[in-house]
């Protein structure tokens, strides 16, 4: 099969003129990165990979152990659709190596793809469907706040429809590049929009996650406005996250469903809610990385803050969402709390793993928690058992430093690395002084 995908990919490469061949892969932040080969240096690039420094992405190799191999996975072949005309380009992901041929423990891709075997060792396959929320702003100038395109809210079809049309082109762009897109919509916020991916397996969605953040870019780059990921760039408003629809198979069916259930939950799915639920805080950092992701899950903007789960209610962290009449496949869970600023190769291993932790330890699901638990004081909340989400990168981090799944997940070397780098972003964010700080004290001070 390898053999056959190898093969279509020097005969497209051919057949359509391509010119260029970008080879992509993501540092451990998540961060897109790429080179490009000629079609002369790919059957070579498929068979024996292509060398490169690794010391000079962050996260990857160092200066004495620099030399790495980039490994295409001739799956990942796609033709690029902004290419220029008469100069086709395309683009392949790759898995990096050590020059022995080993997995490089750096490479996010990597440790994904150990997690989806392992758990198809087991008879399963984690499928995954991102509900995918951004904004579009006009270009900004260096210090400038965000200006919206639009005062538009949820479901609106602005007057100004400059973001819906940049929308329509993304999702084409996106389905020629074999991404399927579900929905799309004008978000809650002004300018702020959502697409939903068609579900696929978490390896095939963490790449499609990634062509995503770059489609969406690339589109509205070419219309003269900047779109961000940014999980809260306006005060005030809600920020954006990355729902993630959540299920397990065996072969054809949903693991998740159990008809006889009152929820149709499988015993295998609560135990591995449970898991998600018991390692919620310590795999945060991860789902949230960034200083400014803890401005989004703050009460009141529907993002989570409590670690709990519901039929319904979108102040928890986990909602099972009422499937389809007659559709067992459709069972499956929503975890809330992630943002698209995240590396998905790292947050999807670490929901699996936590998840599979469940399972395996035969977890307990706790009580439903199906009130407003924004309206509920500290001391109810502790009554019940529900905890916060870590409420800064910094409780994140010291929570994650503890943590033995995490450590185990994603190995020394990017558990190590991930911490070093965060510590640093907080200590330089800790030494700024905002314009809240000199509003509120200057004068009274």
């Amino acid at each position: 099969m390898l053999d056959q995908h190898r093969d279509y990919v020097l005969r497209t490469v051919e057949e359509r003129g391509v010119r260029l061949v970008r080879l992509w892969f993501t540092d451990v932040l998540g961060n897109l990165k790429s080179f490009a080969i000629s079609p002369a240096e790919l059957e070579n690039a498929l068979e024996d990979g292509m060398t490169f420094d690794g010391s000079s992405i962050d996260g990857f190799s160092r200066i004495q152990e620099s030399d790495v191999l980039a490994v295409p996975d001739p799956d990942t072949f796609e033709l690029i659709p902004w290419s220029e005309p008469g100069a086709a380009e395309a683009r392949v992901f790759c898995d990096i190596q050590n020059l022995d041929g080993n997995p490089f423990q750096g490479d996010p891709r990597q440790v994904l793809r150990r997690h989806v075997q392992s758990a198809h060792e087991q008879g399963l396959t984690f499928y995954i469907a991102p509900d995918i929320e951004f904004f579009y702003f006009e270009q900004p100038e260096r210090g400038e706040r965000p200006k919206p395109l639009d005062r538009g809210s949820y479901f609106d079809l602005t007057t100004r429809d400059a973001a819906g049309d940049l929308r329509k082109e993304t999702i084409r762009k996106l389905e020629q590049m074999s991404i399927p897109v579900e929905y799309s919509f004008h978000e809650d916020a002004p300018s702020q929009q959502e697409i939903d991916l068609r579900h696929t397996d978490a390896l095939t969605m963490a790449d499609s996650v990634m062509t995503f953040r770059l489609v969406v870019k690339e589109v509205a780059a070419s219309q003269g406005v900047h779109a961000t990921f940014m999980p809260k760039p306006l005060e005030g408003l809600q920020g954006s996250g990355m729902h993630l629809h959540m299920s397990l198979f065996r072969g054809d069916d949903n693991a998740f469903f159990d008809g006889g259930d009152e929820h149709q939950l499988s015993p295998l799915a609560k135990s591995f809610m449970a898991g998600l639920i018991t390692h919620a805080a310590e795999i945060t950092a991860i789902t949230n990385q960034t200083v400014n992701s803890y401005k989004r899950l703050v009460p009141g903007f529907e993002a989570p803050v409590h670690i709990s789960w519901a039929r319904n209610n979108r102040s928890g962290l986990i909602r099972v969402p009422f499937a389809k009449k007659g559709n067992p496949r459709a069972t499956r869970i929503e975890y809330r709390s992630p943002d698209p600023g995240c590396n998905p190769y790292l947050a999807f291993s670490l929901l699996l793993a936590a998840g599979m932790r469940g399972i395996q330890e035969g977890y307990e699901l706790p009580e439903e928690a199906d009130a407003n638990l924004f309206e509920m004081d500290d001391a109810a909340l502790t009554k019940l058992g529900i905890n916060q989400l870590p409420q800064s990168l910094s409780d994140a981090l010291r929570t994650m430093e503890q943590s033995e799944l995490v450590h185990e997940a994603l190995g020394e070397h990017i558990f190590e690395w991930f911490l070093r780098n965060k510590r640093r972003e907080w200590r330089d964010y800790k030494t700024q002084v905002s314009q809240f700080e000199i509003d509120r004290y200057l004068g009274s001070m």
